[in-house]
This record gives C-alpha cells, sequence and structure tokens, in this order.
C-alpha cells in the first residue's frame, strides 16, 4: 500500500493508456457497432475493417471459432496421431480463409471447409489490455454452411461414418440445425458418442425448437452457470440449483436408450458438476494464481477440447475431467486460445 501511495501517477498513466489503447480499437474496428461493453456485434453488412486493425496494431492469427478451439485443444491434448480431430465449417475465398487454413494445418487439425464467395471468412478481433478484453465479431462465412453443399458430399460423410465421437457447439443450431440432426441421427442409430454445448443464453431462448428436437440425441451436454441457468428457466425446471439442474437435463427424454446421458456444467472457479443417471458430482477446478491470469477468452472451450481428448481413448469420466480442468488452467494463462508446444498432462 505504501508504494501504491507513493506513486499514484505512474499507475494511473498506465491505467489511461491501457483505455486508451481499447478506445482506439474499438473506434477503429467498431464503425458498424451498437455496443461497446467488452463484445460487440455488427449491424452493418460491411462490417469493421480488418484490415485496418491489421495495420495499426500488432496482430496474432489464430484458428478460432468455440468448436474450433475445442478441436484444437483436443488435438494437442491427444498429440499424436496428427490430424486424429477432423473439422468442417465454412470460409471464404479470401486472405483471412487461407490464414485459418494454414492455422488449422500448424494445429495438426483435419480442417475440411466448405469454401463460398458469397461472404468473407468470419473474423473475431480481440483486444486484450490488462486482465480485460474487447471482442468485435464478424460471422459472416461462418453463418453460411449448408449441408447439401458439404455435409452431404459422399467424400465428407464417409468422414462422419469413421468417427466415434462428435462434438458441435450450439452456436451451429443458429446457421445448419438440419445438419446437427443428421449427424446426432447417425450417432444415435450407431451408438456412437454425440456431444453438445449449450454454448450461451440466447441458444436457449431463441432457439429452443432446434435445441429440443436435438437433445433426445445427446449423450454429453456441456454448459456454464449461466447457460445452465438459462436453460432451466426455459424449460420450466423451477430451481437455481446447478446440481438440480443438471439432473433434471439428465433425465430429459432420450433416443439411444444405450447410452445415458452425460452432463457437465462449469463455473469458473467454481466446482464443475456432473450428473450422470446414478449421481450428481462436484469436482474441484485446479488451484490458480488469479495473477497468473492472462486471458479467460477460450476457458469454456478448452475445457471440452481437455475433455474429448480422453474420452476418445475411453478414459473415465473423471479423467476426462481432470483433463478439462487442466486445459483450460493452460489456456488462461496465455494470449487468446493457444498452448504450449506440449501438455505437460499426465
Amino acid at each position: 500500500m505504501a508504494a501504491a501511495d507513493e506513486e499514484p501517477k505512474p499507475k494511473k498513466l498506465k491505467v489511461e493508456a491501457r483505455r486508451a489503447l481499447r478506445d482506439h480499437f474499438l473506434e477503429h474496428a467498431g464503425r458498424y457497432i451498437q455496443n461497446t461493453n467488452g463484445r460487440i456485434g455488427l449491424t452493418e453488412p460491411k462490417g469493421p475493417r480488418f484490415d485496418e486493425l491489421v495495420k495499426k496494431f500488432k496482430v496474432e492469427y489464430h484458428a478460432g471459432g468455440s468448436t474450433q478451439n475445442s478441436i484444437k485443444v483436443a488435438q494437442w491434448m491427444i498429440q499424436q496421431p496428427y490430424k486424429a480431430a477432423t473439422f468442417f465449417g465454412c470460409i471464404g475465398t479470401d486472405t483471412f480463409g487461407e490464414i485459418l487454413k494454414k492455422k488449422a494445418a500448424e494445429a495438426h487439425v483435419d480442417a475440411h471447409y466448405y469454401e463460398q464467395n458469397e461472404q468473407t471468412t468470419g473474423t473475431c478481433a480481440v483486444c486484450i489490455t490488462g486482465s480485460n478484453r474487447s471482442l468485435v465479431a464478424n460471422l459472416a462465412a461462418a453463418n453460411c454452411y449448408k449441408k447439401e453443399k458439404h455435409l452431404d458430399m459422399d467424400k465428407n460423410w464417409t468422414l462422419v461414418e469413421k468417427a466415434r465421437v462428435y462434438y458441435i457447439a450450439g452456436f451451429f443450431l443458429t446457421v445448419s440445425p438440419e445438419s446437427v440432426l443428421k449427424v446426432a441421427n447417425h450417432a444415435s442409430e450407431n451408438n456412437r458418442i454425440f456431444t453438445l454445448n449449450l454454448s450461451a443464453p440466447f441458444i436457449s431462448q431463441f432457439y429452443k425448437e432446434s435445441l429440443m428436437k436435438v437433445m433426445p440425441y445427446i449423450d454429453i451436454l456441456f454448459g456454464n452457470e449461466t447457460e445452465a441457468a438459462t436453460f432451466a428457466r426455459e424449460q420450466g425446471f423451477e430451481t437455481e440449483d446447478i446440481k438440480e439442474i443438471a439432473r433434471k437435463t439428465q433425465a430429459l427424454p432420450k433416443v439411444n436408450q444405450k447410452r445415458q446421458r452425460i452432463v457437465i456444467f462449469t463455473q469458473g472457479r467454481e466446482d464443475t458438476i456432473m450428473a450422470t443417471e446414478s449421481e450428481v458430482t462436484a469436482f474441484a477446478v485446479l488451484d490458480q494464481d488469479q495473477k497468473e491470469i492472462v486471458d479467460t477468452n477460450g476457458a469454456g472451450d478448452a475445457f471440452v477440447g481437455g475433455f474429448l481428448s480422453q474420452l476418445v481413448s475411453d478414459k473415465p469420466l473423471t479423467e476426462c475431467i481432470r483433463a478439462g480442468h487442466y486445459a483450460a488452467s493452460v489456456i488462461i494463462r496465455r494470449t487468446g486460445c493457444t498452448f504450449p508446444e506440449k501438455p505437460d498432462f499426465h
């Protein structure tokens, strides 16, 4: 306290510099935005001028998107063989699309993109100032995936048939619910594992019909505490207790009775909750020095990636959760959803 009291000016200047950087970032990225409170959605089709950001800031590129983040982390945790994880998505025929393909390849992910020229490749600019972050997203091509032009093609569906575990973010229900249902039905009919993430509260609110159509096929459901609470309200569970929400969600109707649903809700620094047919269990997260946290963006995606990396090897659920906690603890100590060359998970 003495040092802080003696040196107020440098501290103030540092804070002001960070605010100035963030405001400058938002000024250039957010010319077409409504909201300047951390996360920004576009309101004009042309979107922010990402080329200006590249010119005015030191930029790092990462293959992103919620599902792709999880797949990257799963592949990183698995290490060998390369391309153990396959990813489908949609990009534009442009520079950012080429960068995305390059970055996915560097992460050893077997990415197969539907490439179209109606929309540019989706981008999300992230400005990190201290422990704060500002995001400007332009979904663009991410909203253009077409089942009949990609998933239904023999060469792509063959890859689906080879898989044992499937993971889709709830966000994709806003784009191609018919694709989600096709994969979910295939998994159920062939007794494969189909997993899905609630992804965001608005999915349970505004895409409830699509979500509940796929729910009977979900073997493992992921979400965080906020998403769980919203889902519970929308389903009329009449409880705010996260363990009870997990239990009620687990008990929802299911098509493939050979696999009973598992529900997993993360809560940041609080315990992770897992509901199975027989019990609801809480798992403590890893101790984390708050000073080491750099960026929480992608922590939930990383948890899923870590979990899936052990699930594909038929490890116990407790080990899957331990891997999820480890992966998330690594990602929050780095910028973006990035990781060192090899995991230190034993």
